[in-house]
């Protein structure tokens, strides 16, 4: 039997459970906003870790916005993943592509800002980064923002969501160290139809998410701009 979650802090509790019994060393959770956030929170209280955000975003196909053709990720140099067959399926060209990617940079800024409001970044060099989303469908989101997080020099990625179909979790097994999915239903249908309540959150729910988290972490912003723990003069 499937299991359906009642809401994402729920499945954030289940995914926190198993990870926790890894005795992972010094965890950093990375959530990929907004529906990863109240996942991600949960995953950080369970393993005493940091929380931070993936800011990335994806390139829907024309008039079908929710299947991505493309996604992007910030950075230095912003990542684009490109899913061929959607591409292909869409008949969606390189100029749908670059505008697209135009646009969806400028809403991670706004996103960047609204958010974030000049809270450090936590460092994840050498350390061990867990990114969550709330679920997958086809992958192409999350892809982004693990090649994109790679540039940033983690020890190892581990992948950690709720719900994702077969193909999609065997499609992204070589870009990570593991994955830790609970549910992966055959067929799978939409994200939202495996949670009792799936409401779309809003920027302020995941501004009080994240200070919740910066409450709960101690270690926040006791990592040195390199990535390295500042363990202070004494």
């Amino acid at each position: 039997m499937i299991q359906i979650f009642d809401d994402r802090a729920a499945a954030g509790r289940l995914l926190g459970e198993a990870l926790a019994r890894k005795k992972l060393q010094e965890p950093v959770v990375l959530a990929l906003p907004r529906g990863g956030v109240p996942v991600g929170l949960e995953v950080a209280r369970a393993l005493n870790a940091p929380l931070d955000l993936l800011l990335v975003r994806k390139i829907g196909a024309p008039f079908q916005p929710e299947l991505a053709a493309a996604a992007v990720v910030d950075g230095d140099e912003p990542e684009v993943v490109v899913n061929p067959e959607v591409v292909s399926l869409a008949g969606v060209g390189q100029d749908y592509i670059d505008a697209e990617v135009k646009r969806e940079l400028a809403e991670i800024e706004r996103r960047r800002g609204r958010y974030l409001r000049g809270r450090a970044r936590v460092p994840i060099k050498y350390r061990t980064a867990i990114v969550v989303d709330d679920g997958i469908a086809t992958g192409a989101s999350v892809r982004a923002a693990i090649k994109g997080l790679w540039r940033r020099g983690p020890k190892a990625v581990i992948l950690a969501v709720p719900t994702a179909p077969v193909d999609t979790v065997a499609a992204l097994r070589p870009e990570v160290a593991e994955i830790i999915c609970l549910e992966t239903p055959e067929p799978f249908f939409a994200i939202g139809g495996y949670y009792r309540d799936f409401h779309q959150l809003s920027d302020d729910e995941v501004v009080r998410l994240l200070a919740e988290a910066d409450a709960l972490s101690p270690e926040q912003g006791s990592f040195a701009s390199d990535g390295s723990r500042d363990l202070g003069a004494g």
